[in-house]
């Protein structure tokens, strides 16, 4: 539907419907609209497609606010920990790791991956698949393309949402996410769906809203993809010699796990540092005073997924305490 069909339809919606007010789309946004069409258009996207994603879709004010207003967080770093890693979700991941533990262990196999990350990973970011967002992602994506703030990022994965409807694995109808566009139970982006999303049952759909096959494959073939070594854990809690240089606390500083237990670093109940031959740096999330860990290579591929040290750090424990019982 163009510009001026549309303006026609609430013309005679307002006459049909006198005694209410129906205000018309902003016309700026309406052509702004028009060239995303013609750019889909040119990427190989079909009219259907962009009908049927489109009908509808105007401004979220709601998405605005979300994306104006993200507060600075003044939450510590062991309240996080405390909130997330807690018992409740614990004892969950331990439920669920078992219930789909045939899956896990065959998508871990496939992709290198251990189960107990998938695990975590998922219970962190959507609770388990119970709050994946209600938001319709073509819509959300618009509304954040049009605004202006970070138009060339929206707009790049508004195009690649029409991909994916345009590949058939999920219908413009259900395509639902966050507010900022992260869709399904693994929370991806669209470009992190072209790259990583996995079609695990082979039905010729990656679907990463309801099929649990292709949830736990993803978010595997997106560690591998971001170079996770199935040889190795995240990292560990650790304790710090007196007088330890917090400046020596970075992920730009990598020492062997040797060369660290030189420098007194160790177990938190005193013991000796493990003895494989492992590159591994020390970080503070909660800052100078507060729990340090000694972490290795997967830590950093986690990063890639969320580049906070507080959600990174909650993946490592929450994969620990799920798995060691």
């Amino acid at each position: 539907m163009n510009r001026d069909m549309l303006k026609s339809i609430l013309v005679i919606a307002a006459v049909l419907l006198p005694g209410q007010a129906i205000a018309e789309p902003d016309a700026k946004f309406l052509e702004w609209l028009d060239g995303v069409r013609t750019e889909a258009r040119a990427n190989g996207i079909s009219d259907p497609i962009l009908e049927r994603s489109l009908a509808g879709v105007e401004p979220i004010p709601r998405i605005i606010e979300l994306d104006r207003n993200q507060p600075e967080s003044t939450i510590t770093f062991t309240q996080y920990i405390s909130r997330i890693v807690n018992s409740t979700r614990v004892k969950i991941g331990r439920t669920k790791l078992d219930e789909h533990r045939d899956i896990l262990e065959q998508v871990g196999q496939k992709f290198g991956v251990q189960p107990r990350f998938i695990v975590a990973l998922w219970g962190i970011e959507t609770n388990f698949g119970q709050f994946t967002g209600g938001f319709p992602v073509v819509n959300a994506l618009a509304t954040l393309a049009y605004d202006g703030r970070r138009s060339a990022y929206f707009r790049a994965e508004l195009m690649k949402a029409f991909q994916i409807l345009e590949e058939g694995h999920i219908s413009p109808e259900d395509m639902k996410g966050s507010w900022a566009g992260a869709m399904g139970q693994s929370q991806f982006m669209p470009s992190s769906f072209l790259a990583y999303a996995h079609d695990h049952n082979g039905d010729g759909a990656k679907d990463i809203w309801n099929t649990q096959a292709d949830v736990f494959a993803s978010a595997a073939n997106y560690l591998k993809g971001v170079g996770w070594d199935n040889n190795l854990t995240w990292g560990r809690e650790i304790k710090l010699p007196a007088g330890f240089d917090v400046f020596q606390a970075s992920l730009d500083v990598v020492k062997s796990i040797a060369d660290w237990q030189q420098l007194g670093i160790r177990r938190t109940d005193g013991a000796d540092l493990p003895t494989r031959d492992i590159q591994a740096s020390i970080i503070l999330p909660g800052g100078a005073g507060q729990p340090a860990f000694m972490i290795y290579g997967n830590y950093r591929a986690t990063l890639r997924w969320n580049r906070s040290h507080y959600f990174a750090t909650a993946v490592g424990l929450l994969s620990d305490r799920i798995a060691y019982r």
